[in-house]
């Protein structure tokens, strides 16, 4: 890990010796999709920060059903992971590697000791908790208050851009696995925007239209 790949994943970070000391004291690993990297229960003994790639969080219930809650994409950290940090408290998270990563670890005794140097640390944490609760109360409001065909599209969409690609290489399972539903109801919805043409589905691959988030938006 070089100071400039640094720069370029945390271009909000300017301070030369804060940027330093991230790489000095932090652990730099690499991560293949799919690699489940924390689970509910397991303490949080670092700060995890995507340099490359990008982590899925999750909330699990007792029954163990998962719950898509936002990703961490390149130059961000998780705010659940900071507040179990912080609290010394057992994750509440289910965190999976999206796209492969690169990620470097802060030990919470660093992310502690620059919350005390570094003004521009201090900012990173506190940006990191509104932008998440934003995005919590998103995914609250689409529990409470959208149809399951509403959040089906939006999940289409945010994977779009996620990814990049018109082509979502997933099951009916795991879609509904992230959105806390069956498969039935999955696939059947996925098969009525197909009759609409908006996609086209294939085994294990969904093929979408370019123009699929403003025909949803009519």
């Amino acid at each position: 890990m070089t100071i400039e790949k640094l720069k370029q994943a945390l271009p909000n970070i300017t301070d030369p010796s804060l940027l330093q000391a991230i790489l000095d004291k932090g652990q730099v690993i690499n991560f293949e999709s799919g690699k489940i990297l924390m689970e509910p229960g397991q303490f949080i003994k670092a700060v995890p920060i995507v340099i490359e790639g990008s982590v899925k969080i999750m909330r699990m219930d007792d029954e163990g059903k998962e719950l898509f809650l936002y990703y961490i994409d390149q130059g961000e950290t998780c705010a659940l992971s900071l507040t179990c940090c912080t609290a010394s408290r057992p994750s509440e998270i289910k965190a999976v590697v999206e796209d492969k990563a690169v990620m470097i670890f802060i030990p919470i005794e660093v992310h502690e000791q620059f919350s005390n140097e570094y003004k521009q640390w201090k900012d990173f944490v506190s940006s990191t908790y509104q932008m998440r609760f934003q995005e919590l109360l998103v995914a609250l409001d689409a529990v409470a208050f959208k149809r399951m065909d509403e959040r089906l599209m939006r999940y289409i969409v945010t994977k779009m851009k996620q990814h990049k690609t018109n082509e979502l290489h997933t099951t009916h399972q795991e879609i509904a696995n992230e959105l806390g539903t069956s498969r039935e109801v999955v696939s059947r919805l996925l098969k009525q925007l197909e009759k609409k043409k908006w996609i086209e589905l294939g085994r294990n691959v969904i093929y979408i239209r370019d123009d699929f988030e403003e025909l949803i938006s009519k």
